[in-house]
């Protein structure tokens, strides 16, 4: 009986023929027996089907149903131990699935790892993201989460999940993506190992949805504010499953909420009241960055409250960029 891979690859597509390809090679090229690779045709209607039938892949078609659903779609076709949501713009770097598989036991729950920032063209635009450091944690993590709702964490590439966790995408139902709940429920599961070594891309171009020199959208501001709420809700209830409900924050305490809302209140032509600038630093100053990262961030909403609502906007709209960020870009943006 042939041994079961300890590692499945879900590539999801939605559109992007001009990608798909070199993700799927990148998982290809390093020739892993112990590694599968699926790759889900989320109703593309340009000619990314082709693209993918091209490779010779375990592939499959289905009506479009956004990423939650074709991931799941994909999950439930693998049978390794552990999963990989490859996202078919981004790619993974060479022996990346080695040094990947090395760090996997029954204990982890999630391992993460740096990605490179680069442009539609694979040219590189920028290190890692996040700047991770290497660790293997639980109960710290599980406290960040109680309290905030989050930790540092990769975009969706850059994580590896134990099957379990991934079951909890079935009970999002409130979300079109998977970069949510697994992300900051997994320490509650098992360990989480850290690895600060970039070991793919990120891609980014103006049609991913974290977005390249778009304005300021309240729209998708009040997207994320609903979006990070629901996730909260469903953090509490598996805590409760831990014995830890009652220890959860509100939503609406967490320093990504008063954030969002901070910009959400220029967005839509409003100067943000001292009150909630005077909370939003309180929450700040409890997070984790060191304390120069601090500075700037309360410089830079004392900035934003301080300029006219046109200057503000540009300001917000460069910060929330996916590309790379400078004072110096900072400046002109305000300035444009």
């Amino acid at each position: 009986m042939p041994e079961l891979p300890r590692l499945a690859v879900v590539i999801t597509c939605w559109n992007y023929q001009e990608y798909v390809g070199r993700a799927i090679a990148s998982v290809l090229s390093q020739g892993r027996e112990d590694c599968e690779l699926i790759v889900v045709d989320d109703g593309s209607t340009d000619g990314s089907w082709d693209v993918i039938a091209a490779a010779g892949v375990n592939a499959f078609r289905i009506p479009n149903s956004g990423q939650r659903a074709a991931c799941l779609y994909g999950f439930e076709r693998t049978r390794a131990p552990f999963v990989l949501f490859l996202d078919a713009d981004d790619e993974l770097k060479p022996d990346s699935l080695a040094a990947i598989i090395a760090q996997l036991d029954p204990e982890v729950a999630k391992l993460q790892f740096a990605l490179t920032r680069i442009d539609h063209g694979g040219r590189t635009i920028s290190g890692a993201i996040p700047a991770l450091t290497a660790f293997r944690q639980r109960e710290e993590l599980v406290q960040r989460v109680l309290e905030s709702g989050a930790y540092a964490t990769p975009p969706t590439s850059g994580n590896v999940f134990r099957r379990d966790v991934c079951e909890l995408l079935r009970e999002a139902d409130y979300d079109r993506a998977v970069d949510g709940v697994i992300l900051f429920a997994a320490p509650f599961m098992g360990d989480v190992v850290s690895l600060p070594d970039e070991l793919g891309l990120y891609r980014v171009h103006d049609r991913n949805d974290s977005g390249l020199g778009r304005a300021l959208d309240p729209v998708a501001l009040q997207r994320d504010l609903r979006r990070f709420s629901a996730r909260m809700e469903h953090l509490r209830v598996i805590a409760a499953r831990y014995g830890r409900a009652d220890e959860i924050s509100q939503p609406q305490d967490t320093y990504f909420h008063l954030e969002r809302s901070f910009y959400f209140a220029i967005a839509t032509g409003q100067r943000p009241p001292f009150g909630m600038f005077r909370r939003l630093m309180a929450r700040h100053w409890r997070e984790q960055p060191p304390s120069r990262t601090k500075l700037a961030m309360a410089g830079f909403f004392l900035l934003a409250m301080a300029l006219p609502t046109r200057r503000a906007k540009q300001g917000l709209a460069y910060r929330l960029n996916a590309g790379e960020r400078t004072p110096s870009g900072l400046f002109k943006a305000v300035m444009r």
